[in-house]
């Protein structure tokens, strides 16, 4: 089978819903809220999503180890079509497929987490409260100080998915999601930050606990991607419950002489 076009949401998600960890964030990218934004590819039961509510767009392709190849040759047959910059999340070794046609700058590995313990969740100190479009300048100016260049929709805050912890009336901590749909119970964390001068005390670790806990009402399958070498993020998110489930690179690509 050809790679093609793919248009059809109950064929992506039972496809993606074979292991909805993995493909958590293209699971969420299957709701009206991001749908608009998406292009979708499939060769045979692999999928590649070509996300465009970013700039440059974004290309998740990922698959179980046994299954590499397989993505890599839906890779190989989508070089053509993909726009002459963007930015790529692959699992490891499909990355080569794309080596003919784009120089490649590598942002390094990532470890995609999920939540597997709810008893370490339990048993973590949660804070904050809900934020919600009102709190918008407060949250630019934090992630100015504390999280610049980070990829932040403001859309998001209408999810309500969206904890911060104040300090003095300030806001100092926030954890909030790149993804979340209720209708394929899935979330993916992100946005996570706490100011410099408020550092050290737990607040991160406290507002990731409060929204889990939040999610739990309406998710399955709590999500995250990490740098791995962000040891600091890989021991808090450990002391929350979550494990290590799977790799996968980030790369930035341009494409060579067309």
């Amino acid at each position: 089978m050809p790679v093609r076009a793919e248009h059809d949401r109950a064929v992506l998600a039972e496809l993606l819903g074979r292991d909805p960890v993995l493909h958590a964030y293209q699971l969420g990218d299957l709701d009206d809220f991001f749908w608009p934004y998406t292009s979708w590819f499939r060769r045979d039961e692999e999928v590649a999503l070509l996300y465009h509510g970013a700039d440059p767009p974004t290309l998740l392709a990922f698959a179980a180890p046994s299954r590499v190849d397989r993505l890599a040759a839906l890779l190989r047959e989508l070089t053509p079509v993909l726009p002459a910059r963007l930015w790529a999340h692959l699992s490891p070794g499909a990355e080569a497929a794309l080596a003919g046609a784009f120089r490649a700058a590598a942002a390094g590995p990532h470890h995609k987490m999920a939540l597997t313990d709810p008893a370490r969740l339990a048993a973590a100190p949660a804070a904050g409260t809900v934020l919600d479009a009102g709190d918008l300048p407060a949250l630019r100016r934090l992630y100015d100080v504390a999280y610049p260049g980070n990829w932040f929709d403001p859309r998001m805050l209408d999810t309500g998915q969206y904890v911060g912890v104040r300090d003095g009336g300030e806001l100092v901590a926030v954890a909030g999601v790149h993804v979340y749909s209720p209708v394929y119970r899935v979330a993916a964390l992100g946005n996570v930050t706490t100011h410099p001068r408020a550092r050290g005390r737990g607040l991160a670790g406290a507002a990731v606990a409060e929204l889990c806990r939040r999610l739990a009402d309406s998710v399955t399958h709590v999500t995250l991607n990490v740098k791995a070498d962000n040891a600091a993020a890989v021991r808090l998110y450990g002391r929350l419950g979550f494990t290590r489930v799977a790799d996968y690179g980030e790369y930035a690509l341009t494409a060579r002489q067309r």
